[in-house]
């Protein structure tokens, strides 16, 4: 089988691999694990449509039996215990069919949703800026859901139906020869227009799932920005705009059943239905057939009625399935910008850290974010980076744990390139705290044990301390176990950024990156915290991302950014001495 598989920041552990080059092979390569269901479903389609055909030719039997000069009443009752044995039999296989379409469709779900998450997990920053998170949820739930509907009922009403059409052919021969020409013909033109039909839906259902995944887009963002919404009076419009996109969704959504409304099989249904019984009462008229035969004949023909009617929604639910599958290919099938060079340098970090004509750029149509970048610091120093707002401040300390990779140049610690380090060890040694916190809806004491899991209640208490963080904790009822709000929305911004700055020191990093991390921290927790990021920045590598003079001041190397440049670097005294870049900045 051949395997294709998109570049990953991160290949988490999955023992199966799927060929994800077409949606239909991706699909099939997910329900080919599983062949005992397959071979279930199939056994109970087969088994339930010729059981199906009993009816008609034992009723058949039974007319030929009561239409005899003397009837034959003896026969019924054994035709009777025959039809009834058999649908019990049938109602059974047809259970067994039902219970592994769903259960196929139940594993696939699973396994899909499996895949995308780790999928998901692996990518980089860059593909995580640029991907809409609403248009991302749609796939991971929307389609997903989608795709477990294309085998129940979708290919579990597909492959039935298929079955039920060729009954007829096999069972109306043995009455005269003939009778197979309505079946065979109803066949072919079932399958002409059911290959057009599906040629024209395909499109729609495309549309159908992609104006989906645009308004939650819309949806997502206007909930996670509600607070700027209301803040602008902006109700009104996200509401029209909104609606506008729930509109393309119906209107898509109404293509796709205006095309199910014109599809022709139910017409083809009844003429077969006619030309049929016309051509079985000539038989009969010429004496070929008795009425038994006709009457079984057309109750064979009837067989066509199901794989007619389920084809309307049946086939619609497998191309909405495929589509589906398709957008959630797009997206695990979507280049990275990063590898996780899994053979690469694994040693522990001292905390030498070199810049050496670096150039960085988005990929976007601007100019170059960072530009001529050159730097050298020695392990366990403290370096303040400080630079009006868009100077490219923390694109600089996100190429140091390889968020983003250099465009040109390298970015060197302890002498080995990041990119030659392994991705997982390299991180794992280094920790940044955010000015955006982003705490989970957990337990306080969870969200500081995140970066090492299987920290002590001790080690979580210590670092809350050094954190100036404790104090506070022991103000809530719960204490440790308080769940905090999504991301963190029931805590102020000063008390976020201390359980960050506590997560931070209990994972022990051996370079430490603050980015305006004491943004929202009053000036006496400030105090207090300076203390305790001073004493965590012994021994360790420290990148300080501020415009606070009390922090700048104590750093061993301070970095000037303007525009993307490096304007001046050295000591504070330094600085204030021969760069008027650097004491513009007190003085605004």
């Amino acid at each position: 089988m051949t395997t294709l598989t998109a570049p990953a920041e991160f290949s988490l552990s999955q023992q199966k691999v799927y060929d994800r080059s077409s949606p239909a092979r991706w699909v099939w390569s997910h329900a080919s694990r599983h062949g005992w269901i397959i071979v279930m479903l199939i056994l109970g389609a087969l088994g339930n449509a010729a059981l199906a055909a009993v009816v008609p030719v034992l009723t058949g039997d039974a007319f030929n039996a009561m239409l005899k000069p003397t009837p034959d009443i003896s026969v019924l009752l054994p035709l009777a215990l025959t039809i009834g044995f058999s649908q019990i039999i049938r109602g059974a296989l047809q259970l067994g069919r039902n219970f592994g379409a769903e259960l196929l469709a139940q594993k696939m779900e699973r396994q899909v949703r499996d895949e995308l998450y780790l999928s998901l997990l692996g990518k980089s920053m860059t593909f995580h800026n640029l991907q809409p998170v609403g248009d991302t949820m749609a796939r991971a739930t929307n389609d997903v859901r989608e795709v477990n509907y294309m085998f129940s009922p979708g290919a579990n009403l597909v492959i039935g139906s298929f079955v039920f059409i060729l009954m007829p052919i096999f069972a109306a021969g043995r009455y005269h020869p003939s009778l197979v020409i309505t079946p065979i013909a109803f066949i072919i033109l079932y399958f002409v227009i059911l290959f057009r039909y599906l040629k024209t839906l395909a499109p729609i259902t495309d549309e159908v799932r992609a104006s989906f995944g645009t308004m939650n887009t819309h949806l997502s963002e206007s909930l996670d920005g509600v607070e700027v919404v209301k803040g602008a009076s902006q109700e009104n419009a996200e509401v029209d705009k909104f609606v506008m996109n729930a509109s393309r969704v119906r209107n898509a959504f109404v293509k796709q059943g205006d095309l199910e409304g014109r599809y022709a099989a139910m017409l083809l249904l009844g003429a077969a239905y006619a030309f049929g019984l016309f051509h079985a009462l000539i038989l009969y008229h010429n004496g070929a057939l008795n009425v038994g035969a006709v009457v079984a004949y057309f109750g064979l023909l009837r067989l066509l009625d199901f794989p007619t009617f389920t084809s309307i929604f049946a086939y619609s639910q497998v191309s909405l399935g495929l589509s589906s599958a398709r957008r959630i290919l797009e997206l695990m099938n979507r280049e990275t910008n990063l590898d996780q060079n899994a053979t690469g340098y694994a040693g522990a970090i001292k905390g030498e850290v070199e810049f050496h004509n670096v150039n960085f750029s988005y990929g976007l149509e601007n100019e170059s974010e960072l530009e001529g970048i050159s730097f050298k610091v020695k392990a366990g120093q403290t370096v303040a980076i400080v630079g009006q707002t868009g100077a490219g401040k923390t694109t600089l300390v996100k190429l140091i744990n390889r968020t983003y990779d250099a465009t040109q140049g390298q970015v060197l610690i302890d002498g080995v390139d990041v990119r030659d380090w392994n991705l997982a060890a390299l991180r794992s040694q280094i920790s940044m705290i955010e000015q955006d916190i982003f705490l989970f809806t957990r337990s306080i004491s969870d969200n500081i044990a995140f970066g090492k899991p299987g920290a002590s209640s001790s080690e979580v208490k210590a670092a809350a301390q050094s954190a100036q963080a404790d104090e506070f904790i022991h103000s809530f009822d719960k204490e440790y176990e308080t769940i905090v709000g999504e991301r963190g929305a029931t805590l102020s911004g000063g008390q976020r950024q201390r359980i960050a700055l506590a997560r931070a020191f209990l994972t022990d990093p051996r370079i430490l990156i603050l980015d305006d991390s004491t943004s929202a921290i009053d000036s006496a927790t400030e105090d207090r915290i300076q203390r305790a990021i001073s004493n965590a920045a012994r021994g360790r590598t420290t990148f300080i991302i501020t415009h606070r003079l009390s922090q700048i001041r104590w750093a061993d190397l301070i970095i000037v950014l303007r525009k993307g440049r490096i304007a001046a670097i050295g000591s504070h005294d330094e600085l204030m001495e021969t760069s008027e870049a650097y004491s513009r900045i007190f003085r605004e």
